[in-house]
């Protein structure tokens, strides 16, 4: 394939897609700076259609790096901020002021009103220190900020000036040059906050952040539905917009919320040039950006000569927007807003970077409009950036859904491309189904092979086919092919020919000459609209910048371009080209088929005896594990109970089977344990929850047994929950430590500074997330000193992204701490995490955090106290082995599911023939011979669909009740038992009465023929062959009238054969179901429980020289032969 098409190795997808991201942004970046330039120089004659269509057809190479830098440099340091704070940029070493905003002096009161002092005058200049401008408490706080590394994280600080004591929320952040701070002011009326204040703002966002982690998984638009909802109502903006990134980097509004008489943007799609590469890298590093008045005239930056260059804004919350976007918003009747950074994991960065934003790209953004000039205080803004972290940690969790679900297509895929290998190579690819359109999604495609052609769906005619071929022949004579989402870019001539049907296309070469395609239309077509004023044939003023003209914009932009390729699809298109280019060898004349070898069914039933094998062995392990393992059925009753789960109650397990659960807990932990068996049965495994053993025999007088434990369904073919598999670990003796620690208060120094190896570790943080204590367990654990922790903050100070502290993966778990804290700070009640950190020999350490608020005499909390719970590696065992049990039962239905898959074509096969046979001329005793085969047919084709085994066992199941003849029924039954017969050399006795064959009963036959004929079957297989040895098989029907006209048909069946007749084993098998239950006994056992269902009874009858089966059943009688 061509340099555009993509490997086939997910390493290698992975590197692919971060070079087209680099190639994108690399050659965005100089249209961005062009745009700009023609903006600036043409301002209200500006026509942004035509400059976006002739700067994306034009070379980038034309837009001179000077202009680029310059557009950069403006960008991101245009020394202009918004009017409604202040901007002081100081030393960090000393606090000397290096620059400030022009309305500094007088936002903070130093302008004078009257005849200025000597004092007033100097009091912001270059190199005073910013600390005497404030009182003595917010110098302070200032002076402690810049002493720690994620200074960010005590935002705000609240200071107030030292003349006139306005208050002011300080916001820092560092640059290349110092301190930068952002002076906000505070309204009176609003109660200030300082780095507390979080819990000010987790408060504002709870309700939404719980709306979102209540959603279910899956749903994309749902997320996002709710997240503009949420938002809107939390900030009151006009209009509400979650905005996607493609691939390609143009975007689309995917949700919105917008007061009614506002147009819609849902749907709207719009050019990578209305969010420059840029700005989207001041998003990544400003998460949370306000507008208020994109008509507030800008104010200027003053700063000290002696720097080199102006003063980096990137972070800054006062950033003064340039004016095209200020323009932009003017155009759409926005006067204020607020953007929002959606960050994910970027899959494409395989090792752990030092910066915080490294290891994440931008998702999308949420974006607010306001037709009138907003303000938005920080801690609503902070509340805000809360809950889009959130969003972020649940679409990165769609995403990796997204992903598994690309891999589960591959597999589909797959399965594709084996059915089309079982074709005529290569043509029956298109001449039957499934076909190549199936391979990948696409609007045409087409077959090249020696000179003929094969089309499909929309697709170029012949001619140009042929064109296309000796093109790629003569200009990609260096490939096997080429994938293009552009024919008009990729340079072939006859592209404006073909037009808007067909703009992308994958060719691959499967011979020397010969080529397959897949063809795809422009992009447009793919366009959806939202909102009945969406019509694309609208006109307007394209010269405009405004959503409208951004959107037909875009259209021009992909007028020749479809849908890009996937890596997926081209994985699947490369597979496809290496099959048939194996098979198709170029100077071989012999169009031989592709054998494809398939295991015979006797590899199947070794391999599936492999797996039975292997289950057994992980049962036993199972069984002798080192921590508690238990189970209960769907009913609650216990099933389940491994030898340490006996040992540390004193119950055998004899005595636990057949309890119910809540037997054998303690009282307060009753609740517990119904609410997980109840969200159990509806699919929820619940981890890490803390229950009371009862104790039994001579440990009852020992005390419960405490247990943390996660719960792990069981299901059948149809995903119902049939029981509940938990794994628990012994806490016992840490809680007796932990209840010592509660009640001798006065031993906490002696205890937290044990380093006894009972004691688990433990960190303890304040109110304001300082950490406060760290035990010798927790330094031996981390290998971080107790004194290096102390005084920190614990979330980027301790617990930190970067090289110093312990580091954690990402930054969702920090995400993930802070709303834990958050949570706990106001008043929720303690909960747990998986947590998992690295220490400083880079070892990853993987815990459970158990979190729980320290309160002062009045009930007010004042810190939070931590334990990590450490899986000792006999539970990391039982873990592994439980989880190579679920994966061999996977496994195993996978199988099963396969086997009846392949059963129903046959199955297929022989419907149709009985069909042809029932339409052709035949006997009489030819249809009859032909009735019993469809009535053989139909009772195979129901055991193949019986997938809801429980509903059998539970005896729960519907049956059919239709008219059959019971003749009928029992000649099918001794049909199939004939052959089992004459080769164990068993005669079969029949005792039918003459007046079967002419009763017509209401019933479910299929079932009544399978179980006479599984009793029959086991009847002639445990009866031993000699001379003269027979089975009798006895029918004895009983007429009852019930009313005037209704009758009811008791029917006695005796299968009788001679000694010894059915294993006892068996017999019990028959009534008991069990573990490592054999093949006959799991047949016998579904064939009594069938009889329950049919409303009838079976028996076995052991005498001294033969053994019955004696089956009861009952079945209205509808007529008799003759009568109507």
């Amino acid at each position: 394939m061509s340099s555009k098409s993509t490997n086939k190795s997910n390493c290698s997808r992975s590197s692919s897609a971060r070079s087209k991201q680099n190639a994108r942004v690399v050659a965005q970046t100089p249209i961005d700076a062009k745009l700009h330039v023609d903006f600036e120089e043409s301002k209200r004659l500006f026509d942004y259609s035509a400059s976006i269509d002739f700067n994306i057809s034009s070379s980038t190479s034309n837009v001179p790096s000077s202009t680029v830098s310059a557009y950069l440099q403006k960008m991101q340091r245009g020394s202009l901020v918004q009017p409604f704070g202040c901007l002081i940029a100081v030393d960090e070493q000393n606090f000397t002021v290096l620059a400030y905003s022009e309305n500094a002096p007088e936002m903070l009161d130093l302008a004078p009103h009257a005849v200025p002092s000597i004092e007033q005058q100097e009091a912001l200049t270059f190199g005073s220190d910013v600390r005497t401008l404030f009182r003595s408490t917010g110098a302070t706080a200032l002076q402690k900020a810049a002493n720690f590394g994620e200074v960010n994280l005590l935002n705000p600080i609240l200071v107030h000036c030292k003349a006139s004591g306005k208050p002011f929320y300080a916001i820092l952040h560092r640059i290349d040059a110092g301190l930068v701070i952002d002076l906000e002011p505070v309204n009176p009326a609003d109660v200030p906050v300082t780095a507390a204040g979080a819990l000010k703002s987790y408060k504002l966002a709870a309700k939404a952040i719980s709306r979102l982690q209540s959603l279910p998984s899956g749903n994309i638009s749902l997320l996002c539905d709710v997240l503009v909802k949420e938002v809107s109502d939390l900030t009151g903006y006009d209009r509400v917009m979650v905005y996607k990134f493609h691939e390609d980097e143009h975007g689309e509004v995917v949700a919105e919320s917008r007061r009614p008489d506002l147009e819609p943007y849902l749907g709207l799609h719009y050019p990578a040039t209305d969010i420059p590469q840029a700005s989207r890298f001041l998003f990544m590093k400003n998460k949370v950006r306000m507008i208020c008045d994109c008509f507030a005239q800008p104010v200027k930056m003053i700063q000290d000569k002696g720097l080199a260059q102006p003063l980096s804004l990137c972070g800054s919350v006062l950033r003064s927007p340039h004016g095209c976007h200020a323009q932009y918003m003017a155009n759409m009747g926005s006067i204020a807003s607020l953007v929002m950074s959606v960050t994910i994991n970027d899959d494409d960065d395989d090792e752990m970077d030092s910066e915080q934003d490294k290891g994440r790209k931008l998702w999308g953004l949420v974006v607010c409009h306001h037709t009138s000039p907003r303000f938005v205080p920080f801690p609503l803004r902070y509340a805000c950036e809360f809950l889009i972290q959130v969003f972020g940690v649940q679409i990165n969790k769609e995403v990796e859904l997204a992903a598994q679900m690309r891999d589960k297509h591959i597999l589909r895929t797959q399965t594709v491309l084996c059915d089309m290998l079982l074709r005529d190579s290569p043509v029956g690819i298109v001449t039957k189904s499934p076909n190549v359109m199936d391979l990948v999604k696409c609007d045409g495609a087409a077959l090249y092979y020696r000179q003929k052609f094969w089309l499909l769906g929309v697709s170029p005619t012949e001619a140009q086919i042929r064109d296309i071929a000796e093109w790629l022949l003569e200009y990609q004579s260096g490939s096997t092919g080429l994938s293009t989402d552009s024919l008009m870019e990729a340079g072939y001539p006859g592209a404006s020919v073909l037009g808007e049907a067909v703009c992308g296309m994958t060719a691959v070469r499967i011979t020397a000459k010969d080529f397959l395609f897949w063809f795809r239309s422009h992009t447009a077509k793919e366009i959806k609209w939202g909102g009945a004023k969406h019509d694309p044939h609208d006109k307007d003023d394209g010269k405009k910048m405004h959503p409208r003209s951004s959107f037909n914009a875009f259209l021009e932009v992909v007028k020749w371009r479809s849908l890009p390729w996937e890596d997926v699809e081209m994985d699947a298109i490369h597979s496809l080209q290496l099959i048939l280019r194996g098979s198709l060898q170029d100077e071989i004349a012999d169009d031989s088929k592709t054998i494809v070898n398939v295991p015979s069914v006797g590899d199947r039933i070794q391999r599936v005896d492999e797996l039975r094998v292997v289950t057994n062995q992980m049962v036993r392990l199972i069984e002798t594990a080192a921590v508690p393992i238990f189970a209960v059925d769907s009913s609650g009753n216990i099933n389940g109970w491994n030898s340490k789960a006996a040992e540390i109650t004193g119950l055998t397990v004899e005595q636990a089977i057949g309890m119910p659960f809540t037997d054998l807990v303690e009282d307060d932990s009753i609740d517990i344990v119904k609410n997980m068996l109840s969200l159990a049965l509806e699919g929820i495994e619940e981890r890490s929850i803390e229950i009371k053993l009862r104790t039994f025999g001579c440990q009852e007088n020992d005390g419960p047994i405490i247990l943390v434990v996660n719960a792990c369904c069981s299901h059948d073919l149809k995903e119902n929950v049939v029981g509940i598999c938990f794994v628990g670990q012994d806490l016992t003796g840490q809680k007796i430590v932990m209840n010592k620690y509660i009640r001798i208060h006065g031993d906490y120094v002696g205890i937290m500074r044990s380093p006894s190896a009972i004691i688990p570790p433990i960190f303890m943080i304040d109110e304001l997330g300082r950490c406060l204590e760290w035990n010798d367990a927790m330094q031996k654990l981390s290998g971080m000193k107790r004194e290096e922790a102390i005084d920190r903050m614990l979330l980027g100070e301790v617990f930190t992204l970067d090289n110093f502290g312990c580091r954690v993966k990402d930054h969702d778990t920090l995400t993930k701490l802070r709303i834990l804290f958050n949570g706990i700070t106001a008043g929720e009640d303690a909960d747990k995490l998986l947590f998992g950190f690295f220490d400083r020999q880079g070892k990853f350490v993987e815990a459970l955090l158990s979190a729980n608020g320290r309160t002062d005499a009045d009930g007010r909390i004042i810190g939070i106290l931590c334990f990590l719970h450490v899986a000792r590696p006999e539970l990391q065992y039982a873990l592994q082995v439980q989880r190579m049990s679920e994966q061999a039962a996977a496994s195993s239905l996978n199988k099963l599911a396969y086997i009846r898959q392949e059963l129903r074509k046959p199955l297929k096969g022989i419907v149709l023939m009985q069909d042809l046979l029932g339409a052709s001329d035949l006997s009489r005793e030819q249809r009859q011979l032909l009735r019993t085969s469809v009535m053989c047919q139909e009772q195979i084709t129901k055991i193949v669909d019986d997938t809801d085994i429980e509903s059998i066992e539970e005896c729960y199941m519907e049956v059919n009740s239709e008219e059959f003849n019971l003749g009928e029924t029992l000649e099918a039954v001794l049909k199939q038992v004939m052959v089992m017969s004459q080769e164990r050399q068993v005669e079969v006795i029949q005792d039918l009465p003459a007046e079967v064959s002419s009763m017509y009963l209401y019933g479910d036959n299929l079932r009544l023929q399978q179980v006479l004929s599984d009793f029959l079957t086991n009847a002639l297989l445990f009866t031993p062959a000699f001379e003269e040895s027979s089975v009798a098989f006895r029918v004895i029907p009983r007429k009852e009238r019930i009313g005037t006209k209704m009758h009811i048909v008791y029917l006695e069946f005796w299968i009788t054969h001679p000694a010894p007749g059915i294993p006892e084993d068996l017999v019990k098998e028959m009534f008991h179901h069990s573990q490592g239950v054999s093949r006959e006994g799991l047949g016998l056992y579904i064939s009594q429980k069938l009889v329950k269902i049919i409303n009838g009874t079976v028996q076995y009858l052991r005498e001294a020289e033969k053994s019955s089966f004696v089956i009861f059943v009952e079945f209205p009688l509808a007529r008799h032969l003759g009568q109507h």
